[in-house]
């Protein structure tokens, strides 16, 4: 059971999206980001659940569900936003302003 290499590659994986959510201002990108940490996040349940039993394997089908419904909706609201302002970048949407 080499559970560090795995928590280690989640580490990263996680690291890397924190940092793409806070320095980047694309919505698609910030989207992009979100799922490498979910992804990230289910990489260390299934590593865990080597150990832990097959507690973290369920929960990967929660978060996979979870991931699906908010593919879904967030590409609906970028897709909205985008045909409203013709942009994704984040300082440019002002759309509950009026």
């Amino acid at each position: 059971m080499l559970l560090g290499p795995a928590l280690a590659l989640s580490a990263i994986l996680f690291s890397i999206g924190v940092a793409g959510v806070l320095l980047r201002r694309n919505a698609i990108v910030l989207f992009m980001c979100i799922e490498l940490m979910l992804n990230a996040v289910n990489l260390s349940f299934v590593a865990l659940a080597q150990v832990h039993g097959l507690g973290g394997q369920i929960m990967v089908f929660f978060v996979m569900t979870v991931a699906a419904a908010e593919a879904a909706v967030g590409l609906a609201i970028i897709l909205a936003i985008f045909r409203h302002t013709q942009s994704v970048d984040l300082q440019n949407i002002n759309v509950l302003q009026g």
